[in-house]
């Protein structure tokens, strides 16, 4: 939902060009305002192949939050674990073949490349920085200057055989990902890592291909290295705002994990058995039954899992405005899973279900209370009899989950807040919110938020503090090592990240509690959550 020009401040916003500029983005990619334009002391440049003698130091705490009291972490190997029975661990996945060690470009390193090189990639810097400064509000002509600067410089460091990575300028970092034919960039000030940027715009690539195949974009752009972008893209606008609003809370995406919604174990396992689809129907890839924008249950064929990539790219397509907003009660649309086959389309069917008594859900969600949607994505074009046989086949779901009353119970958990808890229901001293991944599911656990975490400016400060932790933990921006447990505590709380064989877990916690406090809050939040997993997680679902 869009928020007021007072609250709108992406972690980030992005913008794709092709070999030249395209059409202007829209307001919300535009990259935010600099304060002032940065002196070349204060820009560092970040690439894979520049030998420097440091690796650069990515900051543990955002810049925003004050008066950071301490931080300690402690180290592990690396774990191996095998692929969850319903998604496939993101995490685990190499990160495009780009190499993670980042190097830091100084004015003292030495480099055996002509002076003159050296002397343009800092001009281009330089002229890069303060473009962005005056981006904000400009008109189309200053923004096609961008991303002809931006352009020019990701071409000086491919003639060196090199990939940049980011520009750090004070306290704004401008991030590239590089997909040819697509050049994707990101300015942002908000203080989240760099890899949490870069999977943002790794999103936006992966939404973008799932409406233009990596075939048809190859194809095109081998025909036509002009060619405009948007042309194609028209109209998918709101699709890829959509996917940066969800991006910037979804904690689901920042894990890597899929998130179901809390229901009882015997109500879920009534829905998934009324979804399996007969045996008659062919070629059919996935089931999936949502509401309040989680997962209630995935049928899936056996031994094949999903990447939570694609739930992800599923879940923003199907709540998208032009499809949420349509009078129609179902729809057919073509979609590319990305992680699955970049380079064809599947034919995905969404039904909404009816219920007879509606309940009107808070401001705060995007969706009325039970929404129920089963979506069914078959593998190649289908015929006029397949879409009606298909079709067929829904609306006797939705009679069985009418007969047996599945879709009340389910709106009655909704509408009276079964299918949500806080972290009051933990009875924990000082525990004020938590992130829990099973690693053996691929899936997370969150209570909502609550005071100290009502404002958006709160909630974004503590996401980010997650972020950092994610971030170090993994050693996603090129630290020297994974860790075991990191901990940092600031003036407004104290933040713990701690991984082990079977999950991974975040919590946030009053600064005032001591160490050891926090150490036994994870303990307590971690029995639990085992305590509770049956309606927490989905486990054991039908297959077909």
């Amino acid at each position: 939902m869009p928020r007021s020009s007072s609250e709108n401040r992406m972690p980030s916003g992005g913008w794709s060009t092709s070999d030249v500029a395209s059409r202007t983005p829209t307001s919300r990619l535009v990259p935010p305002n600099i304060r002032s334009s940065p002196s070349l002391s204060n820009l560092h440049i970040h690439s894979h192949s520049l030998e420097s003698s440091n690796t650069p130091s990515v900051p543990l705490i955002p810049t925003q939050t004050p008066n950071v009291l301490d931080s300690t972490a402690s180290s592990v190997i690396n774990l191996d674990l095998n692929e969850g029975i319903l998604v496939q661990d993101g995490d685990t996945e190499a990160e495009s073949s780009e190499d993670i060690n980042v190097m830091s470009l100084e004015s003292d390193i030495q480099r055996s490349d002509v002076e003159s090189r050296r002397t343009l990639r800092d001009h281009l810097r330089r002229t890069l920085s303060h473009t962005t400064t005056r981006s904000e509000g400009d008109d189309s002509g200053n923004t096609a200057a961008t991303v002809g600067v931006m352009q020019a410089l990701i071409s000086v460091f491919l003639d060196d055989n090199d990939k940049m990575r980011c520009i750090n300028a004070g306290r704004t970092r401008i991030t590239f990902v590089l997909r040819p034919p697509l050049y994707y960039a990101c300015s942002s000030s908000w203080g989240e890592p760099e890899s949490v940027t870069r999977s943002h715009l790794e999103y936006l690539h992966l939404q973008i291909l799932s409406i233009v195949t990596a075939a048809q974009l190859r194809r095109i752009f081998e025909r036509r290295t002009n060619f405009d972008l948007g042309r194609l893209l028209n109209g998918a606008e709101n699709l890829l705002l959509s996917l940066l609003t969800r991006l910037e809370f979804d904690l689901s995406t920042s894990t890597s994990s899929l998130q179901c919604l809390k229901l009882d174990p015997n109500l879920r396992k009534r829905a998934a058995e009324a979804l399996l689809p007969p045996s008659k129907l062919k070629d059919i890839l996935y089931v999936m039954l949502v509401a309040e924008g989680k997962v209630i249950t995935l049928i899936r064929p056996k031994k094949h899992s999903i990447h939570p990539a694609d739930i992800h790219i599923i879940l923003n397509t199907m709540h998208s405005p032009s499809i949420v907003n349509s009078p129609a009660s179902s729809s057919w649309i073509p979609l590319c899973l990305p992680k699955y086959n970049p380079s064809s389309f599947v034919n995905a069917y969404i039904s909404f279900l009816p219920r007879d008594n509606e309940v009107t859900s808070p401001p705060s969600r995007l969706q009325p209370d039970s929404e129920p949607t089963p979506t069914q994505e078959h593998a190649k074009p289908i015929s006029g009899g397949e879409v009606e046989s298909t079709r067929g086949w829904c609306e006797s779901v939705i009679t069985r989950l009418e007969k047996d009353r599945t879709i009340d119970a389910i709106a009655n958990a909704c509408s009276s807040r079964q299918t949500e808890y806080s972290v009051g229901d933990l009875g924990i001293p000082g525990l004020r919110h938590f992130i829990y991944k099973s690693r053996s599911q691929v899936q997370i656990t969150t209570p909502t938020f609550e005071d100290p975490y009502d404002s958006l400016q709160d909630r974004r400060r503590l996401i980010t503090l997650y972020q950092t932790l994610h971030d170090a933990i993994h050693a996603k921006s090129g630290q020297g090592g994974t860790l075991k447990l990191q901990y940092i505590r600031t003036g407004k709380e104290s933040v713990m990240g701690w991984i082990t064989q079977p999950f991974e877990l975040y919590v946030a916690l009053s600064p005032m509690l001591p160490k050891a406090a926090a150490v036994g809050a994870a303990n307590a939040v971690a029995r639990w959550v085992k305590k509770e997993e049956a309606r927490l997680f989905l486990r054991d679902a039908p297959v077909f």
